[in-house]
């Protein structure tokens, strides 16, 4: 059972190339594969069909806003 409505668990969104590309230029990163990683069976990615070299965005609420967090999906 995946828990996704839990005020606990930060929101995940599958990003397009066109904003994973804005991403690596953003961060001047040449390869997606340099990004902090996140497991293709992590709970969080159940519902999103997403595969190995996804970028997955999460959004994390805070006292003082949002904070954005950028993953690729590794096996």
């Amino acid at each position: 059972m995946v828990v996704k409505k839990n005020f606990l668990v930060p929101v995940h969104k599958k990003l397009n190339e066109k904003e994973i590309n804005s991403i690596l230029e953003k961060y001047s990163l040449k390869d997606r594969f340099k990004l902090p990683k996140i497991k293709i069976k992590d709970a969080a990615l159940a519902e999103l069909s997403v595969e190995v070299g996804d970028v997955i965005e999460i959004v994390r609420e805070t006292f003082v806003g949002s904070t954005k967090y950028y993953r690729v999906v590794v096996q």
